[in-house]
């Protein structure tokens, strides 16, 4: 019997073996990096709609509502024209009149057929456009009141004062105790080239 000693070709194959190797090993770097990069990418838009989500935010509770709480017939038109396409603010601002102010002035079991889900974009009650740089930036605002609970405050603007009160201390009546009106609304800012690009907030807001 004769054995068989020829190992021509064992460098090749040792070369390819590790070759193949290195290549699973670039793969799965290039997979991470990739991914990587989606996420980072992901979470760069999520930044983006949840910012425009808080500005809209501030924007309906700084400014919107506080003005219709006063009188809300007299304010609504003003604050359209103010906020409207063209207007002072230029955001193109669109409210559902009859449903803002049934939400505003009564409780939620007085709202009758009026939407009442947690989705901003189902029937919305305020709709506005918040501009970026571009109108590749611009970002679209929906609120919407889904829960309000009276209270008694006082929403005329109007401040009264008890004659000497400053002085003595005291006042000649009894102040009843302060209970906030609370409104839950669902606040959703999302791109307006793109719709998928979202964030979705909700709100306590105690006046």
């Amino acid at each position: 019997m004769k054995k068989l000693g020829n190992e021509d070709g064992i460098a090749l194959v040792t070369a390819l073996m590790f070759t193949l190797i290195c290549l699973g090993i670039v793969a799965g770097l290039m997979q991470m990096l990739l991914l990587e990069t989606k996420v980072s990418a992901t979470q760069k838009n999520y930044r983006n709609s949840i910012e425009a989500a808080y500005g809209g935010t501030e924007l309906i509770t700084r400014e919107f509502i506080p003005k219709l709480f006063n009188n809300y017939s007299s304010a609504i038109n003003p604050l359209k024209l103010a906020y409207g396409s063209g207007g002072m603010g230029d955001i193109g601002l669109v409210t559902n009149d009859a449903s803002l102010k049934t939400k505003l002035s009564t409780s939620t079991s007085d709202w009758g057929t009026l939407s009442k889900t947690i989705d901003a974009k189902d029937t919305p009650d305020l709709t506005f456009l918040l501009r970026g740089v571009s109108s590749a930036g611009n970002f679209k605002v929906y609120a919407k009141i889904v829960d309000t609970v009276q209270g008694n405050s006082d929403t005329t603007g109007v401040d009264f004062l008890d004659s000497g009160v400053g002085v003595a201390g005291t006042g000649s009546g009894i102040s009843p105790k302060h209970n906030p009106a609370l409104y839950t609304f669902e606040v959703r800012g999302e791109k307006a080239s793109n719709p998928k690009e979202k964030a979705l907030l909700s709100v306590l807001y105690a006046f």
